[in-house]
């Protein structure tokens, strides 16, 4: 690490500690204040599209936190299909921001699928998921922040949030949800999510931590954290540039010549740069036709909001009308990853669906996968390294995995801040296999951090490679080499 990196990630450190401190005396006085959490939860035993009753255990509810508790986040919770009295407890998040937990539970690591055939006008039928990551794990997906999914707040007030509030309120849901089910203390829990829960879960990580050391109550076991393709410093979009080479989507003329006048800094350049500029707008005309979710699928689109600090807007009207069309030529198969995307729209407004997970009745208009509208304030700091490296000195493990065909977040930037940690290599660079077949690589630092690419992965690895992912996710959860 250099030691302008270094002075970079103390001073971020220092108004982490700074965040925290307020934070912990903030819950010391609310955990004084209430007796009882405000949880209401039901189990579900029958879902609308699927044939039968659930082969699993399903719970949906709510849990109001904030001292008036006008912030109401809502959940699906699965109980492992193996122990769930001994198996690790997954608090799950989404990204965007303001995705929904739907996204988790039914296109990645959830126990239901969305059958693949062209909408008909009928519900969508639902098909288990034989990669659940619930075979081997309890998990809680949550909508978080407000405003998400079936989350909502009670006053206008409530309704708006920023990263660090609903870093706060994340911890506060799981204290008062642990509250509801003390037959979870002693579980193992780890937090994980994707995409921009790479700027969030870490900070939840830590606040979780700090609140153990503070004597706050419940504890809560936390064992470590799991990231996918995640958003994490500034520089992320400088990657995108060696990434598309490395693929073979620009030429090494345009490489080199990049290189050279932009010196590593290919985005925010000066303007008085033209030179660099010239040779952007040459990168952008080479790429600016691909899904860079996944750049071997077909672009088709935008399937959920993009966040502001990658993309410098939110989506416009126009596009997300283009994600909600009906569509008019699907394949069973198919062609366009949002076709399967819009089955959400469809099954989660139906007012049967509603009715059997229990959504409070006029608390939330249309339900939309990833909040077009969201009233959320993104951090200022957008930079969570500094809280790896303190949750790495103490001790907590982490998963780090990226889809190795994800232009959003290329690989190489994951690598690259993990590298800037500057701890030790203990396990070399080395293939992992499924089925006897190359499913990624992977390496092994001594914070007890694992970083693997999945093979063929997207910007959510598990949805294009579920058999891989569910592998990867299995071995590293139960201290296994991947």
């Amino acid at each position: 690490m250099t030691k302008k990196m270094a002075l970079s990630h103390s001073k971020a450190a220092d108004q982490t500690s700074i965040f925290c401190t307020l934070f912990l005396v903030i819950q010391i006085l609310q955990v004084c204040s209430y007796s009882e959490p405000a949880v209401s939860h039901s189990r579900v035993e029958f879902l609308p599209g699927f044939q039968g009753p659930l082969p699993f255990q399903l719970e949906t509810g709510y849990v109001g936190v904030d001292e008036s508790e006008d912030v109401q986040l809502f959940y699906y919770f699965v109980k492992s299909e193996t122990n769930p009295k001994e198996d690790p407890l997954i608090f799950w998040l989404n990204g965007g921001p303001g995705c929904s937990a739907l996204s988790g539970f039914i296109y990645e690591i959830g126990p239901l699928y969305f059958e693949a055939v062209e909408y008909n006008g009928s519900l969508p039928t639902l098909v288990l998921n034989a990669n659940s990551w619930t075979k081997v794990a309890s998990i809680i997906f949550v909508d978080l922040p407000v405003g998400t999914g079936f989350s909502y707040g009670r006053t206008p007030l409530a309704s708006q949030s920023t990263d660090i509030q609903s870093c706060h309120q994340a911890y506060e849901f799981l204290r008062r949800w642990l509250i509801d089910h003390p037959e979870y203390f002693s579980n193992t829990l780890y937090i994980g999510g994707e995409s921009y829960t790479g700027i969030t879960v870490p900070i939840i990580a830590q606040l979780i931590s700090n609140g153990n050391e503070a004597g706050i109550e419940p504890f809560v076991n936390l064992q470590g954290y799991i990231l996918g393709n995640a958003g994490t410093f500034p520089a992320e979009d400088n990657f995108k540039i060696p990434f598309a080479h490395g693929m073979g989507l620009i030429s090494d003329e345009l490489y080199e010549s990049l290189k050279r006048s932009c010196r590593g800094n290919y985005f925010n350049v000066d303007p008085s740069n033209t030179k660099c500029l010239q040779f952007v707008e040459a990168f952008n005309q080479c790429t600016s036709g691909l899904e860079t979710a996944h750049i071997l699928e077909p672009n088709c689109g935008f399937a959920s909001p993009r966040p502001l600090k990658w993309f410098g807007r939110r989506r416009s009207l126009d596009e997300r009308i283009t994600e909600l069309q009906t569509p008019q030529s699907s394949v069973s198969a198919f062609y366009c990853r949002i076709d399967g995307y819009k089955l959400s729209y469809y099954w989660c407004n139906d007012k049967n669906v509603q009715e059997a997970l229990h959504i409070r009745k006029g608390s939330i208009g249309e339900w939309e996968r990833c909040a077009s509208n969201l009233p959320y304030e993104e951090t200022l700091i957008w930079n969570s390294i500094p809280y790896h490296i303190n949750l790495s000195r103490k001790g907590y493990r982490s998963l780090i995995y990226s889809g190795d065909h994800d232009m959003i977040i290329p690989f190489q930037s994951t690598e690259a801040w993990i590298k800037s940690l500057n701890y030790p290599v203990i396990e070399e660079w080395r293939s992992w296999l499924f089925n006897g077949q190359i499913a990624g690589y992977t390496r092994v630092y001594s914070n007890k951090m694992t970083f693997a690419t999945v093979k063929g992965g997207g910007h959510t690895a598990p949805e294009y490679k579920p058999q891989e992912c569910f592998a990867m996710f299995k071995r590293w959860i139960s201290h296994e080499p991947l």
